[in-house]
Formats: structure tokens, C-alpha cells, sequence
């Protein structure tokens, strides 16, 4: 089954959305920034265990999000609740003043007795060296997945698959920051998972492409044979993101506060990934090649 899609006809229509979209959340991003969690900037530690009877995580979230009205500090976005079989609760939430430790102890004590067994100011998990390997890694797998590229299709293939990836990573990381979502390890996972599912989506248009142009018959433009191709590959490209988004949307709806944003940016990335793997991608190798024309090796 396929689609009668005009990509490379409608090519400045699709590139305009593209190109606006990533402006918006780049000036998102520089505008408002991102909200970095207890993992970037470090925070204030409790671990606690009640006496008299097992409190659960709902029980503890429940009483933290009345709180969190009059102390924004301690809201779903920001804490992390963690409770080990033998009952033991460890809060974690950002560095809080004297008084606002005693108002997040006060609030607790409202489930029951507990014993303190530990308060502590905690550093950031993730440093400025963590960081900074992090930056290093994406830049070594683009130069990889450069060549790659390279050596199985064409360098302007190449081209089109990392601007395609900084599409889709920048509208993610622009919804983010719109939202105001916390960023903290999970949200580098989901940003790593999009670059994963990104760029399988384009290799398999990709190499459609490159099987039309060995077989293209006489007279066939390099337009046709390019719109054939995402033609011929555009219903498993959406099949395949509608199924994901089925296992991405229930984890939203059923995983708790604490995954929102890994879940939130695997969305907005997995729609940006899939739109850009046809109508970003494609384009960009035709815009580069479009002079050679049926000599296009």
C-alpha cells in the first residue's frame, strides 16, 4: 500500500513549516530556558521510614502536591519519591531554605510518625564534566552516522539525515522549554532514543532511493523517482509511529508525574522524527542533487 504524496513538488510549503518550527523553539529555548531538575543543580535529600504503618507512593505524592500550592519547590515536576521494600521513603527535591524543610517535614508527619534517618544537601548528579561527555558523544555519533551515510548512499544523503536529527532534537528540546518540564537524566535518554528512531526512519527511505535510482526507467526525473520512493515507504513510516505512539501515550497516562518529561519529549520527537524523515530529509538530498538529474548515481 502507498500514498500519492507530492513531496518534492510541495517542497517549499514543507520546509517553510519546518524551518519555522525549529526558529520557535529555538527562540523558546534562548527566551525561556531550560528548568533543569535535582540531577543538573543538586537539591535537599530526606530519608525517612514511618513507624506504625507502610505508607504508600500515592499516599506521599497526594500529600506533596497540596503542599506544593503553597511551596512550588516540592511540585510533581521536581521531586523525586523513591520507597524501598522494607518501607524506607527517600525524597529528593531542590535545595529548600530552613524553613521550607521544616514545612516538607511538617507536611510528611500529617501521614503518620516517622523517624528521620537521614537530611542531607546533596550535589548535582550530573556535573559539568557529565556534560560535557555528553556533547562530545552526540558530536562522535554524527560524524559517524556521517559517514555511515557516506559510505552506504551519498554525502548529501548524509546532509539531509543530520539536519533532519537537529530538526527533530530542536523542536523537542523547544517544547520542553516551552512547557517548563523539568530536564533532568531521563530527558538525555529520550533525546538519545529519538536520534536511535530518527535516523532508522530516514536509512529505510533512504535506501528506497537508492533502490528506485539503480532500476529507474527511461525518462524517469529524479523528482519522480524521489516522491516514489517516500511514496512507496510513507504508510510504513506512519504505521510504525502511530504504533509507537500507542505505547508512549500509555506510559503518559499510566507511569506517574515522574516520567512526564522523558515521556513528553519521546513524543513531541517520535511526531518531529517521523514528519521530517519524509517531508525534511527527502527534500534536502533532492535540493542537493536536483543538477544531476537522472545521472544521479
Amino acid at each position: 500500500m502507498k500514498v500519492n504524496l507530492h513531496i518534492i513538488r510541495n517542497i517549499k510549503y514543507y520546509l517553510s513549516v519546518s524551518i519555522v518550527l525549529v526558529v520557535l523553539s529555538i527562540v523558546v529555548f534562548f527566551a525561556k530556558g531550560l528548568n533543569y531538575g535535582i540531577d543538573f543543580t543538586g537539591g535537599n535529600l530526606f530519608q525517612l521510614k514511618y513507624n506504625d504503618k507502610k505508607i504508600t507512593l500515592t499516599e506521599i505524592n497526594d500529600n506533596l502536591d497540596k503542599l506544593s500550592e503553597k511551596l512550588p519547590q516540592v511540585n510533581s515536576n521536581s521531586r523525586k519519591v523513591q520507597i524501598s521494600e522494607d518501607g524506607t521513603i527517600i525524597l529528593r527535591v531542590p535545595e529548600l531554605k530552613e524553613e521550607d524543610k521544616k514545612e516538607v517535614l511538617n507536611s510528611l508527619q500529617e501521614l503518620g510518625a516517622f523517624n528521620l534517618d537521614k537530611e542531607d544537601k546533596v550535589g548535582a548528579s550530573i556535573g559539568d564534566d557529565l556534560k560535557k561527555s555528553a556533547i562530545y558523544s552526540l558530536g562522535i555519533g554524527a560524524i559517524l552516522i556521517v559517514l555511515y551515510i557516506t559510505l552506504r548512499f551519498e554525502f548529501s544523503f548524509a546532509i539531509g539525515g543530520i539536519l533532519s536529527l537537529l530538526h527533530d532534537i530542536i523542536i523537542a528540546i523547544g517544547f520542553i522549554a516551552l512547557m517548563g518540564y523539568e530536564v533532568d537524566t531521563p530527558f538525555i535518554a529520550a533525546i538519545l532514543t529519538i536520534l536511535g528512531y530518527s535516523i532508522n526512519d530516514t536509512i529505510v527511505i533512504y535506501d528506497r532511493i537508492r533502490e528506485n535510482l539503480k532500476r529507474k526507467h527511461k525518462g524517469w526525473t529524479l523528482e519522480e523517482c524521489m516522491d516514489e520512493s517516500v511514496n512507496q515507504t510513507a504508510i510504513r513510516s506512519i504505521n510504525t509511529s502511530v504504533t509507537t505512539l500507542f505505547s508512549v501515550i500509555a506510559i503518559l497516562i499510566f507511569g506517574g508525574a515522574s516520567l512526564k518529561t522523558f515521556i513528553m519529549t519521546l513524543l513531541i520527537g517520535i511526531l518531529a522524527g517521523t514528519y521530517s524523515s519524509i517531508f525534511v530529509a527527502t527534500p534536502i538530498v533532492y535540493l542537493l542533487n536536483k543538477r544531476k538529474g537522472n545521472n544521479m548515481q
